[in-house]
C-alpha cells in the first residue's frame, strides 16, 4: 500500500527515477507512488530532491518529512509527520487504498 497512517503521520512507499528532465509526481502503480527526479543518485543528491519534493507537493516544512528506508535505493519509504493518509491521497489527487488518479 502506498500510504499507510502512523502515530504522528504516514509512511508513503515511493519508487524514484532520478535523471529526469524534471522533477514531478508521475502517478501510482502496483500501490507506489511514482517519483522523477531531476537529481542523480549521487552523494544523496536524489534524496535530498525527494525531501523537497514530498514537502512541496504535500505543503508541509521539509524538515516534517524523512527517508525512514530505501536510502541508497530506488524504493523508499518516507515517512511525513502531521498530516493523515487521507488528507495526503486528497492533495495527491489519489483515491482510497492507493487507487490510481481518475483519469481526466
Amino acid at each position: 500500500m502506498a500510504i499507510t497512517d502512523t502515530a504522528d503521520g504516514v509512511v508513503i512507499d515511493v519508487r524514484v527515477t532520478p535523471r529526469s528532465s524534471r522533477s514531478g509526481l508521475m502517478g501510482l502503480r502496483d500501490g507506489v507512488l511514482l517519483l522523477r527526479l531531476h537529481a542523480p543518485p549521487v552523494e544523496g543528491a536524489a534524496n535530498t530532491e525527494v525531501v523537497k519534493l514530498v514537502a512541496t507537493l504535500l505543503g508541509v516544512p521539509k524538515s516534517a518529512v524523512t527517508i525512514a528506508t530505501g536510502h541508497r535505493n530506488r524504493l523508499k519509504r518516507v515517512r511525513v509527520q502531521g498530516v493523515s493518509a487521507n488528507s495526503v491521497r486528497a492533495t495527491l489527487g489519489i483515491g482510497g487504498e492507493g487507487a490510481a488518479p481518475p483519469a481526466a
